[in-house]
């Protein structure tokens, strides 16, 4: 079991180097060239400046904590190991990078076996840092957050993420926007599941779901609602949010509310 002392060094350093990285992503932005990007499948883009990105960190915490393993978007390093592994997205809206929308964002989080002790969405583009350990609250940029107090879907803002491929759900997804239209203040969708996640831990918006997530999406910002207030479970309301393909993040005072509109119209 890893000390709260150690894990407090960890995070901050994981903080300094996500902060590095991005300092790298915000340069490469400014001269980037479409023809630089690939496809690894139909809406699924890549550039130069992931992979760099995801070297530059994957490096960097190997030099921290090297007894740990990886779970990596772009496949730097995939060594598993049984008690720690960190859970990397080096650009969390790649779309959103290309196209020169300045919603992305670095996700790191560290894994003890099963669990997430720590993590760190840096939001490049804001310099927003968003930060926690287990049992440690949550933070934005050395300030305390918490989620915000809206009482009832009808007072809140909801995010979501548009499925870009496998649209095999799109009826139930489109219909659970029909819903939520109708009974909130209304629906963003951002680009970057890990600035979702960061946002409902804030305050900025009252709950967020996706479905065909990978667990680099949402690893570090799960850990963030969590420390921050919030509740987090997959769509059926269990634990299974981190592999589990799909998440649903709230306030905790809307979540049965959400969630139970959800079964429902998921079943």
């Amino acid at each position: 079991m890893i000390f709260n002392e150690t894990l407090g060094l960890l995070l901050e350093k994981t903080q300094e180097i996500a902060k590095e990285v991005g300092t790298f992503i915000r340069k490469e932005r400014q001269n980037f060239n479409l023809n630089a990007v690939e496809h690894k499948g139909f809406n699924d883009l890549v550039s130069y400046v992931d992979k760099e990105a995801e070297r530059q960190i994957v490096d960097k915490l190997s030099l921290i904590l090297p007894e740990a393993g990886f779970i990596t978007e772009e496949g730097t390093n995939t060594t598993r190991q049984e008690q720690f592994n960190w859970v990397i997205d080096p650009l969390d809206g790649t779309t959103n990078f290309i196209h020169g929308l300045p919603i992305y964002s670095i996700s790191i989080a560290l894994m003890e076996y099963e669990e997430v002790v720590l993590g760190v969405v840096y939001e490049v583009n804001r310099h927003e840092c968003f930060y926690a350990m287990k049992g440690g609250g949550a933070f934005c940029n050395d300030t305390p957050i918490l989620v915000s107090k809206a009482e009832n879907l009808a007072a809140s803002l909801i995010a979501t993420g548009f499925p870009s491929y496998n649209f095999e759900q799109i009826d139930k997804y489109l219909a659970a926007l029909k819903f939520l239209m109708h009974s909130t203040h209304g629906l963003r969708r951002l680009g970057s599941a890990a600035v979702d996640l960061c946002y409902v831990a804030s305050g900025r918006i009252e709950g967020y779901f996706e479905y065909n997530l990978n667990s680099y999406d949402v690893a570090a910002g799960a850990l963030i609602v969590k420390e921050a207030g919030g509740t987090i479970t997959d769509f059926s309301g269990g634990e299974d949010y981190i592999f589990g393909r799909n998440i649903v993040a709230t306030n905790t005072q809307i979540h049965q509310e959400f969630l139970t509109e959800l079964i429902r119209i998921w079943s």
